[in-house]
């Protein structure tokens, strides 16, 4: 019959009006299940149907917040200097990179004190861990843990034989925090090491001597150049790769990656 329900397991019977709801002989309020913050479960929740209900809410509610971390203080020496030893163990870096890594270790840390602790004090104590950083790297660097010629060096051969241009290695040499002068006296500057360089992005990108197809118009020969152009390479050296027999190209690329 509409507007009755039979639950089993406690045997008890409600039967629900356009005026409200009824449960063994008393009478509720329509609605009355959304004011205890029921809703949007079944509008006729009675006897451990009610309970049940009520510790479900809770459980979803409580399952839906994100556990709070406590802030702790600032990072100091100690914090950091383990920090950096345990990046360098998963990553090479330069002076300048380490030094980046931990200062957004301290930033994290500052978003997240700022609104306990208030932006002034919270600055003042980025500040001091700023310093504990530069000191924690110079003292790595000292120890000939940070090394940025090592790097420079192991990065700018790992660069070409990715088929990098000597300016393309530079500015990336730069963006990692090597000096200009180190990153020059480092990079190779022989042609070819740079025709090689060339040569490793064409196979990549199958232009020249590694297109599938055959011998490109004129406008896929500018489209190829411009490749090699935007890689950072000489018009000169891009020519060269771009017009070198496949086989002699292949082994010279082989004899490279070695």
């Amino acid at each position: 019959m509409p507007g009755e329900a039979r639950r089993e397991g406690d045997g008890a019977q409600s039967v629900g009006s356009t005026a409200g709801w009824a449960h063994n002989g008393q009478t509720f309020p329509k609605g009355a299940e959304r004011s205890l913050g029921w809703a949007p479960l079944e509008p006729l929740l009675v006897g451990s149907d009610i309970l049940r209900a009520a510790f479900t809410c809770d459980a979803l509610a409580m399952a839906g917040r994100r556990e709070v971390r406590a802030v702790g203080p600032a990072p100091g020496a100690a914090e950091l200097h383990e920090a950096a030893l345990d990046y360098l163990a998963r990553y090479s870096a330069t002076e300048a990179g380490l030094r980046r890594v931990l200062e957004r270790r301290i930033d994290r840390w500052a978003r997240r004190a700022e609104p306990e602790f208030g932006a002034e004090t919270v600055g003042v104590l980025t500040v001091t861990a700023r310093a504990a950083a530069r000191e924690v790297v110079a003292r790595l660097v000292a120890v000939g843990a940070v090394n940025d010629l090592a790097y420079a060096e192991s990065k700018a051969r790992s660069l070409a034989r990715a088929g990098r241009s000597r300016r393309a290695a530079a500015a990336r040499l730069a963006a990692k925090g090597v000096d200009p002068a180190v990153a020059q006296s480092v990079l190779p500057a022989d042609a070819d090491t740079e025709l090689a360089a060339a040569l490793v992005l064409a196979r990549k990108r199958r232009i020249g001597p590694f297109r599938r197809d055959g011998a490109p118009d004129e406008a896929g020969r500018r489209r190829e150049l411009g490749v090699l152009a935007r890689a950072g390479f000489a018009q000169d050296v891009a020519r060269q790769a771009l017009g070198m027999e496949p086989d002699a190209a292949e082994a010279l690329v082989t004899a490279f990656r070695r």
